[in-house]
């Protein structure tokens, strides 16, 4: 079991860019010295929900400021970039932290972003599937050609070549539609899934896609994430649980497209049906005291299958001294239990 912390690296109030950034690079190199195993960065652009826009630029950094953490991309949205720039990247951050890179793949869901980049976000999957091949044969540090229906290259050479041999690549599935799960257990990729539905009814894909997984290349991981605050008491947790609702309300006006963006910043409101704070703490976050965190944590894992869980320690408008304090609460009473077979702690 890893667990890693996820940045998100959100403004609601649109805060400098050097504080933002500055905040970020405190919280990986805390996560470090706290004992997680990864630090995931998101990739977005042109919108407050998040700063992060230069994912390999910022784990280039990272790299020269930690020593042991891993590095992750989560995601890089493909269709807004040529594959084999991103295997440059990939290989580059990979040289640059002594193979540390976990590579984190999908088809991202905001058409703002498409949009403003001139590429029409489509959801046909069978050019996302060919990007992601010529990637990751790329990635594999031998000459290769390919030809493909939309991307054919006479014999090409990548430089620098990665020094893992393989980059772990890691896909965004939604666990729910077999055609992006199978597809991507026959490329032999690491599966992100389950950030969004109710705990309570997330899928194992271990077992609903055994006959996919026994047939993929070589073991695949799962991981999975969730907002995450632990708090000296259950009064706490939910006076922060209410910063997620920024993030929620933020995302998923983007998603499905009713949300307006001015001067870079995204307007949000309470949505239609929204949860109770309730109905939060019980199927959309880890939050609590770290006992209340545990038990979550052990619903999550079980329920998913995963091996990989992400934190996202810092959402809303969350203080840094409040996702600092959560992080060492966390890695003090939360992280060694994890580590524990579960016969000893359940």
């Amino acid at each position: 079991m890893d667990i890693g912390i996820f940045l998100l690296m959100q403004s609601p109030e649109g805060a400098p860019s050097q504080e933002v950034y500055g905040r970020a690079l405190r919280s990986a190199q805390l996560a470090e010295a706290l004992g997680f195993s990864h630090v995931w960065v998101a990739e977005h652009h042109f919108i407050n929900y998040s700063y992060s826009s230069q994912p390999f630029v910022l784990l280039a950094h990272l790299a020269a400021l930690t020593e042991r953490i891993r590095l992750g991309t989560a995601i890089v949205p493909v269709p807004l970039h040529n594959p084999l720039l991103v295997a440059e990247q990939a290989a580059t951050v990979d040289q640059l932290s002594g193979g540390r890179l976990e590579l984190g793949l999908g088809k991202g869901y905001q058409r703002f972003q498409y949009e403003r980049l001139g590429i029409e976000k489509s959801d046909d999957h069978a050019r996302y599937d060919e990007a992601i091949d010529l990637l990751c044969l790329a990635l594999r540090g031998r000459p290769f050609s390919f030809e493909g229906r939309w991307f054919q290259l006479p014999e090409t050479l990548v430089y620098p070549q990665p020094l893992q041999r393989p980059v772990p690549v890691w896909a965004a599935v939604n666990s729910t539609v077999p055609p992006v799960v199978e597809s991507a257990l026959s490329r032999g990729l690491h599966l992100f899934s389950g950030a969004l539905e109710p705990i309570s009814k997330m899928i194992d894909m271990r077992r609903r896609y055994a006959a996919a997984f026994a047939g993929a290349p070589g073991p695949v991981r799962i991981g999975t994430q969730r907002p995450v605050f632990v708090g000296e008491s259950e009064a706490e947790a939910r006076a922060a649980v209410e910063q997620a609702r920024w993030n929620a309300r933020a995302a998923l006006s983007l998603r499905h497209e009713f949300g307006r963006v001015e001067q870079g910043r995204v307007t949000v409101a309470p949505l239609p049906g929204e949860p109770s704070t309730d109905e939060i703490m019980a199927e959309h976050v880890v939050a609590g005291t770290p006992d209340q965190c545990l038990r979550q944590l052990r619903r999550i894992l079980a329920g998913s299958g995963a091996d990989l869980f992400n934190c996202n320690f810092c959402f809303g408008a969350l203080s840094e001294a409040q996702v600092e304090r959560s992080m060492r609460l966390f890695a003090e009473a939360v992280l060694p239990a994890l580590r524990e077979p579960v016969a000893q702690t359940a």
